[in-house]
């Protein structure tokens, strides 16, 4: 198992949405390094691309002059990873439901959502630019 550390790592990528496909190699390298447990990895890869998603489309609108910042940090019982952008953010408790009906036929909106089911923890900081996701590893 792992030992606890509160060593903070960073990958930055261009707001190209080709660059989530990054992620992944990322996820698996912070895996194997401190011996996660491989049930964690979908849901920390689905929460992980959606809040990059929403950082390259909606925080800083594809703009490949802007950066998405992701760190991460392990301890004994978390893995926790932050993704920030350079947008102006956004009110995550703003975002309609995407369950209503009214909303489930929408292609988008579910990103949110999706992190809040994922992840054991989520927060927004900086105005929504700034979003943290937890995942119990322990």
């Amino acid at each position: 198992m792992m030992t606890a550390t509160d060593t903070q790592k960073v990958m930055t990528i261009p707001s190209e949405i080709q660059q989530v496909s990054k992620i992944e190699g990322l996820i698996v390298k912070v895996f194997d390094q401190y011996k996660i447990n491989q049930d964690h990895f979908g849901n920390v890869l689905v929460a992980l691309t959606e809040a990059a998603n929403n950082a390259i489309l909606h925080g800083n609108c594809c703009n490949p002059q802007k950066k998405v910042f992701i760190n991460y940090r392990v301890d004994s019982s978390m893995l926790y990873f932050d993704v920030i952008d350079e947008g102006t953010g956004f009110d995550p408790n703003a975002l309609p439901d995407p369950t209503d009906p009214q909303y489930i036929d929408r292609p988008n909106g579910r990103g949110v959502f999706l992190m809040k089911r994922l992840a054991d923890n989520v927060e927004f900081e900086q105005n929504g630019s700034h979003v943290r996701l937890g995942f119990r590893i322990s």
